[in-house]
């Protein structure tokens, strides 16, 4: 069995010890940047929806601030964004390439993707349980908590599985520009020395990191439907 899978894959037994490596790294890339991004794009959906004009939270001009900063950085291919934002992770992470280098980028280009899709969620929720919640006396902290985001589950669900997904395929673009993982190793052996079987192996793993995390998204969606 070895010999055939030699005889199939040569090129990434031979360096399946970076294969690992990379595929560690891409772990850390998505993990970090997304439990970031979840700590603070949910919160960041919730004022983007609650201070919109008839929100219970209306503020005009800080969902003004709030939509455009979204708007421009959701703009932004993400190639551009990691160029951007290099003088940024040098100032706060200490260097602009590696795992750490990646961070910034990763989390400015994914928490204003999770604010809408946040947002989107909430929008679903129903008018009346919303008012029947406040001729209860309920105050917007209370309805945001308890009916809002308790309401919303299912639909914040959805949007944080598209941007894990999403925050995967940012990873393998930030590999680009020296942030390492699994897009670094397949375009330094892949593409950079012509060995067709990384490139492969690489998209096959990246697959089956999409699958499961579609896969963990759908079960708990299930879950928490109604």
């Amino acid at each position: 069995m070895a010999e055939v899978f030699y005889s199939w894959i040569p090129n990434v037994i031979e360096r399946s010890d970076q294969l690992l490596e990379a595929l560690v790294q891409t772990l850390q890339m998505v993990s970090i940047s997304g439990l970031i991004s979840l700590l603070l794009g949910i919160p960041f959906g919730v004022f983007l929806f609650t201070t919109k004009n008839g929100g219970i939270l209306q503020n005009r001009p800080v969902h003004f601030v709030m939509s455009k900063f979204c708007d421009i950085f959701r703009s932004i291919p993400f190639i551009l964004l990691a160029i951007l934002m290099l003088g940024l992770s040098r100032l706060i992470m200490g260097t602009g390439i590696g795992v750490k280098g990646a961070i910034i980028p990763l989390v400015f280009g994914t928490v204003p993707y999770l604010g809408r899709q946040t947002e989107n969620a909430l929008a679903e929720v129903p008018a009346g349980m919303i008012e029947a919640a406040q001729s209860m006396g309920a105050s917007p902290w209370e309805i945001i908590w308890r009916v809002y985001l308790r309401e919303a589950i299912p639909g914040i669900t959805r949007g944080v599985t598209i941007t894990i997904i999403s925050l995967i395929n940012f990873t393998a673009v930030a590999g680009t520009i020296g942030a390492g993982g699994l897009g670094n190793f397949a375009i330094m052996y892949g593409h950079g020395k012509t060995l067709p079987d990384i490139t492969v192996a690489v998209i096959v793993i990246i697959i089956v990191l999409v699958s499961a995390v579609q896969a963990a998204g759908s079960w708990i969606v299930k879950k928490t439907t109604h």
